[in-house]
């Protein structure tokens, strides 16, 4: 039984994930700012009113984390808005930027001292992250935040190497959730079930590396 940390794990593709790592058996935490009744009604642990924009809230449920007793963290809350050039908003932007690339690392951080040696981080990114994807422009917040995220998620794994702690970047896909109006082109489920298996396959030999979903490795 391995002990899986999920942050966003009260609903969408976090809560996909908590349902297919309880059914393997295993121990999941979850850290969410509120919990939805779908969520509640399953057996994790549960950190709520962890706002992920704000450091101090981070750094206090970290805190009440033992020490080697995380396997998997998987970093999965995040924020959408899309920002164009006659909409830029700088508020939003900054708003990204601190939930979907500070937080994400400022809590690995904060609980190296609970992850097991040889332990898994995964990144929840986006391939609007990737600067060769980009053929349509927009979303400058969102685009901005998860390249951001992808490049401290490979000097994480650079850093983390001597631990043997490895470090995996996922695009789940188009997924079917609220922050898209559900107009996906995958389940929640099915996002769920390709990203437990890659993250399984996850280890020192693909440390830092950016994927779909689907298992093909994303230009940066």
């Amino acid at each position: 039984m391995q002990h899986i940390v999920i942050t966003g794990g009260n609903k969408g593709i976090g809560l996909a994930l908590v349902k297919q790592y309880l059914a393997k058996g295993d121990k999941v935490s979850v850290i969410c700012r509120q919990p939805s009744a779908e969520l509640a009604d399953l057996d994790v642990t549960l950190y709520s009113g962890v706002e992920l924009g704000e450091p101090q809230k981070i750094k206090d449920v970290a805190a009440k984390f033992a020490e080697n007793s995380i396997d998997v963290l998987i970093n999965n809350a995040g924020i959408f808005c899309n920002e164009t050039l006659d909409n830029f908003n700088e508020t939003t932007i900054l708003k990204q930027f601190q939930v979907n690339s500070i937080a994400p690392v400022l809590l690995s951080q904060q609980l190296l001292a609970a992850l097991k040696d040889g332990g898994k981080i995964a990144m929840i990114s986006s391939r609007m992250g990737s600067i060769a994807d980009n053929d349509s422009g927009s979303y400058y917040g969102y685009r901005m935040a998860k390249a951001a995220l992808n490049a401290s998620s490979v000097s994480l794994a650079h850093d983390l190497a001597p631990r043997q702690i490895s470090v995996g970047i996922y695009h789940p896909g188009y997924v079917q959730t609220e922050m898209v109006g559900f107009g996906g082109d995958i389940s929640p489920d099915e996002a769920a079930r390709r990203l437990t298996g890659l993250i399984s396959e996850l280890s020192p030999a693909n440390s830092g590396k950016f994927y779909h979903s689907n298992g093909s490795e994303l230009p940066w």
